[in-house]
């Protein structure tokens, strides 16, 4: 039946249980592709019949915004991209998050969490302001509603009274296991029977009474309130001015289907309440819902990963910080709702008073982690670097501008291969380096890092650490101990050309190095492993004595670490033939780790070339230059 679906108009030639059928296979699509390619598991099977529900009820020209991708492949399935869904997060295939750009029927390209609301609230004032009559519903994951933005767009559509459908998918979970005081709320509706039919009942039983008139009737309807507010508490969609509907069944298309429609009848902002399972209809995922919710291949028949999931820096930071904290009781941890993907939940399990998890509030968690290092702890904050660029006001405003001794952690920062464009951590080193009283450092591997964590203890200033997810060990024999100091670079190769690499980018410049000598051309390498402060001393020398250097960084080339460098000449007076090599001024498509590396030419190959033609030009302009002269 899915072959024969190629736009949503044509379900609405379906009868329920054919629409049931069709839940099924769109279940085992996704489990089939994913098993194979890996991505978003346990969240899109939770949300077949969600999905199907709203492109039954709505008309073409309406629009559904959903919050981050963890809730789309259903609808990716029902727009006609079946072949294209198949090469999932792989090159030239199906991006696993919203995207206008493979589709417009995506309404808005998307991959951080709570923009669905403001995004969609945008459309509505727009549809307004043109006279047209298009729905527009956001569907919002309540791990969305643990981050600010979602609460400041639902505050601003609960007081404009458009029309506004705000679907709220409530599985209990977002990544991990949601925390905070909404998501206790939203348990409490799900528990309470009574709430989810005493407002209805109410007014029903009221309009069969016939001397009951429009002011008694909004009097009694304001005693059922408060008794309501006593029996439950206050609905917090009521207090933000929209009507409440729910909970709903999830996964009953008919019960879906009702609400939906009813939703769009009643005008203004309505938020529809549904309840679903993450994971449903796969076993394994039911069963361990996170473990699923991003899974690498798998065996379908047994739930099985091909491999085991591999160790991450992450993992590493998190076990280190456990051990430092066991002698150090200023230590603690804070992360944005990822415990796991960060490598805290060791520190969690073992010093669960100095952890917080804040949820999917990435500001919240900066400037609270000012107010702890304020009181004289030890915050270490991790945090995915592209999750960090929301953060960036109170980095400045809240940690630097107090010099507040906060260590952040930038998980997954360079390219980050199927997750794409949303996700690569490229803008890191640009936007931390604009902002005073900041020290940015990128270990090379493991053994830089731990190297790195150990010395932060006593760094009592804001400092950046980024890091990629792959563990990479260069061996002891690069691992030289030296005193760790900010702003001192490390030379682990001598030679003629100087290659300054960042981070990840140190092994790229070593085997760089090996390549140019076979082609006769002698290459040094030095780790810069301070992007900010720099090694001015060591630069002036290197100026002074290469014919060129080239710096190497996993970062967008805008306000990167190449830029600092000339920038570091500028000022010292100086002039040298430099090149920068790092990622161009655009957003890097999801594909293999390589084949991106590939894309923004940053393999050992692509270096050398780049390395070979400048020297070509260098030396064409200095023949060139002294034939004019002589001549």
């Amino acid at each position: 039946m899915l072959n024969e679906i190629h736009s949503p108009a044509d379900l609405k030639k379906l009868d329920y249980d054919q629409l049931d059928q069709l839940a099924y296979e769109l279940r085992r699509e996704i489990l089939q592709t994913v098993s194979r390619t890996g991505g978003h598991l346990s969240s899109n099977l939770g949300a077949v019949e969600l999905t199907l529900a709203l492109d039954y009820v709505l008309e073409e020209n309406d629009r559904i915004f959903f919050d981050v991708g963890h809730q789309t492949y259903a609808q990716k399935l029902l727009t006609g991209r079946q072949e294209l869904f198949r090469r999932l997060r792989q090159k030239d295939g199906c991006c696993g998050f919203p995207s206008v750009q493979e589709d417009p029927r995506d309404s808005f390209s998307a991959g951080h969490a709570s923009t669905a609301v403001s995004a969609a609230l945008g459309v509505c004032r727009a549809r307004d302001i043109r006279g047209t009559g298009e729905t527009v519903v956001a569907v919002v994951g309540d791990g969305a509603l643990t981050g600010g933005m979602c609460y400041e767009a639902l505050n601003d559509a609960g007081q404009s009274g458009t029309d506004l459908i705000v679907v709220v998918n409530d599985n209990d979970m977002s990544i991990s296991k949601n925390v905070g005081a909404l998501s206790r709320h939203l348990t409490a509706i799900r528990q309470t029977r009574f709430y989810r039919s005493f407002k209805t009942n109410t007014r029903s039983v009221l309009s069969r009474v016939p001397l009951v008139g429009p002011v008694l009737f909004r009097m009694i309807e304001k005693l059922r309130d408060m008794l309501k507010g006593l029996v439950i508490g206050d609905n917090i969609f009521d207090a933000l001015g929209f009507r409440y509907t729910g909970p709903v069944d999830g996964h009953d298309i008919p019960r879906l289907v009702r609400a939906i429609r009813l939703a769009r009848q009643a005008g203004g902002p309505v938020v529809i309440h549904v309840v679903t399972q993450k994971g449903k209809g796969f076993a394994p995922a039911e069963k361990e819902p996170d473990r699923f919710h991003g899974p690498s291949p798998f065996d379908v028949a047994t739930g099985r990963f091909h491999s085991l999931k591999g160790e991450t820096l992450g993992m590493e930071a998190g076990r280190l910080l456990s051990e430092m904290a066991e002698k150090d009781g200023r230590i603690c941890a804070v992360c944005a709702a990822m415990p796991t993907g960060t490598g805290f939940a060791t520190f969690a399990r073992r010093w669960p008073q100095r952890f917080f998890d804040v949820g999917i509030a990435e500001e919240h968690a900066v400037t609270m982690a000012g107010g702890l290092a304020f009181s004289g702890l030890k915050p270490y904050v991790a945090i995915y670097s592209t999750f960090l660029q929301r953060a960036y006001d109170q980095i400045s405003n809240d940690v630097c501008l107090n010099s507040l001794p906060v260590t952040f952690l930038l998980d997954r920062a360079g390219l980050v291969g199927a997750d794409g464009a949303t996700h690569n951590g490229l803008m890191d080193l640009s936007y931390l380096r604009s902002i005073p009283n900041m020290t940015i450092a990128a270990p090379r591997d493991i053994r830089a890092l731990r190297r790195l964590l150990y010395w932060s203890r006593t760094y009592e200033a804001p400092l950046a650490i980024r890091y990629p997810k792959e563990v990479l060990d260069l061996g002891e024999g690069l691992d030289r101990r030296e005193e760790i100091c900010p702003g001192r670079w490390e030379t682990l190769l001598e030679g003629e050309v100087t290659l300054l690499a960042v981070g990840r980018m140190v092994q790229t410049a070593l085997m760089a190095a090996m390549a140019l000598h076979e082609r006769g051309i002698s290459a040094g390498v030095v780790d810069a492993m301070f992007v900010k402060p720099m090694d001015e001393n060591l630069l002036r020398r290197l100026a002074e004595k290469s014919p060129l250097l080239v710096t190497l960084e996993e970062n967008t080339l805008p306000g990167g670490f190449g830029e600092g460098v000339l920038g570091e000449l500028e000022k010292m007076g100086m002039t040298a033939n430099v090149v920068s090599l790092g990622v161009a001024d655009r957003y890097v498509a999801h594909a293999s780790l390589q084949e991106q590396l590939e894309m923004c030419g940053l393999t050992p190959q692509a270096v050398a070339e780049a390395v070979e033609k400048r020297l070509a030009q260098s030396h064409e302009r200095s023949t060139y230059g002294g034939q004019k002269a002589q001549g």
